[in-house]
């Protein structure tokens, strides 16, 4: 029996299958056309119906090939459905095997063209006598089923707009649920990765914020960390690794646990900053790649603190009564990996009995001002973070605001990673 099949004009399946394609326009561009690619073995062919038409009237394209082979060749990004012929034979369907035929099964054609097709729409076609195997079809990933019987160009033009429709919502959703697992894995490592601050017994507070510059990253290569050493001194680091890869990633994690591991053996100020340099140029990709850091650590009882620069942006201190301002910066040391045999020199700061000292990477202080070249800089920085002190903003709520109000001021996501630490004492 002929498979009533549409045909926009009478040529045999093997011509159609070997003709050129039309001229593909974008699947999202306005008044374009759909186009469905026919599996048949029909060699007749019997595609009888003149034309189908979508929505707006407009002709669906038909291209028809009578094997998976010529399917392939056709399977053009320009195809938005695929109609399959369930009684196709099967490559491979029948095997030799001792004098018997082992018969596999016909729905094994349909799991092949998914399997080529993965984000095309697809839709069976089967006698009605054959409704479990259809339904059956619709479970195995066809959007649809259609008997031959019962087919016309109207019914068929309705079903290729719905299977298409229904495999775009199907992407979609995916590509929601992956989003949803990628999100949930990123936390879960993002709480492997970040540091958990060591401050047991002590009576600083501590907050931070981290965002990557990179689209979809968990890390850049900005890094922190804070401990407490048993002698009772708070020590609080943030730097900065060139770059913003996954090797510099993955750097800065290597630095940061570095850092840390030297810290709790005793290491200071230069010391510790000529012996990260060290693992820096053994761990680095390339002799180009360097760090900035900032080092600070704050007495026992919480009124002074050892700074050493890197490279890197000095601190912000505020007081209760004054405007905040920056920390000293003169004489301070070139970035970890630059000059061999450098030296960094620790100075001495006094803080105070109640402070707030805010450590950052130049990602808060790099991003543009309005759709000029002019950058927020420290002074901006300065002037931005006493604002929001004189909102009454502490700890965690201004850094969310330090960092929001950057991104609004450079009119949308910083392109460089943004790390942002903030110690703070209150002297009872």
């Amino acid at each position: 029996m002929a498979v009533p099949v549409p045909r926009q004009r009478d040529t045999p399946a093997t011509e159609s299958a070997q003709a050129a394609p039309p001229p593909a326009a974008p699947a999202a561009a306005p008044q374009a056309s759909l186009t469905l690619l026919v599996i048949e073995d029909d060699p007749a062919g019997g595609l009888t119906v003149p034309e189908i038409l979508d929505a707006d009237r407009h002709r669906i394209r038909l291209r028809t090939a009578r094997n998976l082979t010529e399917a392939a060749r056709l399977l053009t990004p320009d195809v938005h459905c695929i109609l399959l012929d369930l009684s196709l034979p099967a490559t491979g369907a029948t095997a030799a095997a001792g004098g018997r035929t082992a018969v596999v099964d016909q729905l094994d054609t349909l799991r092949e063209v998914l399997r080529i097709a993965p984000r095309h729409a697809v839709l069976v076609l089967t006698a009605e006598a054959d409704a479990e195997r259809a339904a059956e079809a619709v479970r195995v990933g066809a959007q649809d089923f259609l008997f031959r019987d019962e087919l016309d160009g109207r019914l068929l033009s309705r079903a290729i707009r719905y299977a298409v429709e229904r495999k775009r919502a199907d992407i979609a959703q995916y590509k929601l649920a992956e989003s949803k697992l990628r999100a949930q894995e990123n936390a879960r490592l993002e709480r492997g990765l970040l540091p958990n601050p060591l401050l047991e017994g002590s009576d600083l507070r501590f907050a931070a914020r981290y965002r990557p510059g990179r689209s979809r990253a968990l890390l850049g290569g900005d890094f922190y960390d804070t401990v407490r050493t048993p002698d009772g001194t708070v020590h609080a680091m943030i730097g900065d690794v060139c770059g913003h890869g996954p090797d510099e990633a993955a750097l800065g994690v290597e630095l940061r646990i570095a850092w840390r591991a030297l810290t709790l053996a005793g290491l200071c100020g230069d010391d510790l900053l000529s012996t990260l340099q060290e693992v820096l140029e053994v761990e680095r990709p390339n002799d180009e790649i360097f760090a900035t850091l900032c080092t600070v650590d704050i007495s026992p009882d919480g009124r002074r603190a050892g700074l050493c620069l890197a490279g890197h942006p000095a601190p912000l201190i505020s007081r209760p009564g004054r405007r905040a301002r920056l920390l000293p910066y003169e004489n301070s040391g070139p970035a970890l990996g630059l000059l061999p045999k450098a030296r960094w020199p620790r100075r001495q700061v006094e803080l105070g009995g109640t402070w707030s000292l805010m450590l950052y990477t130049d990602g808060l202080i790099e991003g543009r001002i309005g759709e000029g070249k002019e950058r927020l800089g420290q002074d901006g920085m300065v002037e931005m973070i006493n604002r929001h002190l004189d909102r009454g903003l502490s700890g965690e709520g201004l850094l969310e605001a330090s960092v929001t109000e950057a991104r609004r001021l450079n009119g949308g996501e910083l392109t460089d990673d943004v790390a942002v630490v903030l110690l703070s004492r209150n002297e009872s």
